[in-house]
């Protein structure tokens, strides 16, 4: 690991201006990714950020009827607060499909949203890796690809987004709240938050280096029937193969994102119209433009038959 120096902030401000003032700076409040990159010296700040004593760590109702989860809300706590169980049911079961127990217990919802790629290819730092070296060319491609995307990437790229949080806040349409060192705040819709990678795919999100993720916030509760299914090569502390974040109404319509088919969560609201005709027409709306590899073409199918058995259970 390489040597960083340290510090703890007490404000909003006091943070963003921290790494504003000191270049290669970053937050730091659970690390249960940050930390794991450092040591392998794939991330190598020269200075870290403590944020953990900012108080961003409650869930708040809202105006408007939905929540506010502070930025710094362990995944544990967030998914088993009463109003995310019985509003917010995706979310809760999306969290705890995540990880262990004792990462939960650590890892806080603005963590989760930053989390980087899995793919190990990123990891290797022998291996070339335009997300962890930009230039330097992607090795996945041509390479072993059964845990790679399908849809949205690129000549440069070819990761999944590892969260499945995100995939359920994307299906809630939340919305991140940031601020600057000038204090200078904004609402960034999850839809706009995490980024394809194009031609750079070492930038995931769309924020800017010294701006710091407060919260997160739901609209009102959704109602309708919450679904959320991962399939995965064991039963726990493993990546989604492909997951579904569904939301169904009594009437058949509703919303579905799906997790580990893209380098971001991946909706498309146009396709939701296709939910009541059932999983074929919906995967092929969800999924058009696909390009897979031989090695991950069975994720298309996949998809079909997880959407099937979602939309199934949700109807019945």
């Amino acid at each position: 690991m390489k040597a960083f120096t340290f510090e703890r902030v007490k404000t909003n401000l006091q943070a963003a201006a921290a790494v504003a003032r000191q270049p290669g700076a970053k937050f730091i409040a659970g690390g249960t990714n940050l930390l794991d990159l450092m040591k392998l010296e794939i991330e190598t700040p020269s200075h870290l950020v403590d944020v953990n004593a900012l108080g961003l760590d409650k869930v708040e109702a809202t105006a408007e009827g939905g929540l506010r989860i502070g930025a710094l809300v362990r995944n544990t706590d967030l998914a088993t607060d009463q109003r995310v169980r019985r509003d917010y049911a995706v979310l809760a079961r999306a969290l705890l499909s995540g990880a262990s127990g004792q990462l939960r217990n650590k890892a806080t919802t603005a963590g989760n949203l930053l989390q980087r790629t899995r793919c190990a290819y990123f990891y290797d730092t022998a291996q070339a890796c335009n997300k962890r070296t930009p230039g330097s060319g992607c090795s996945a491609i041509g390479g072993v690809t059964r845990l790679h995307a399908v849809i949205g990437h690129s000549s440069a790229c070819i990761a999944t987004h590892p969260s499945d949080m995100a995939v359920a806040m994307r299906v809630l349409d939340a919305s991140v709240e940031t601020v600057r060192p000038d204090g200078q705040s904004r609402t960034i819709p999850i839809a706009d938050f995490h980024r394809l990678p194009g031609n750079t795919p070492h930038i995931d999100t769309v924020l800017e280096r010294d701006e710091l993720v407060t919260a997160v916030t739901l609209p009102k509760p959704p109602g309708g029937v919450h679904v959320y299914r991962k399939v995965r090569d064991r039963a726990s502390y493993a990546f989604a193969l492909i997951s579904v974040a569904a939301v169904v109404q009594r009437d058949g319509s509703g919303r579905v994102a799906l997790g580990g088919v893209a380098h971001k969560p991946w909706r498309v609201e146009a396709s939701e119209a296709a939910m009541p005709g059932g999983s074929k027409e919906l995967t092929a709306q969800l999924l058009a433009g696909a390009e897979p590899t031989h090695a991950n073409a069975y994720k298309v199918p996949l998809v079909e038959r997880t959407l099937a058995s979602v939309l199934l259970q949700a109807r019945s």
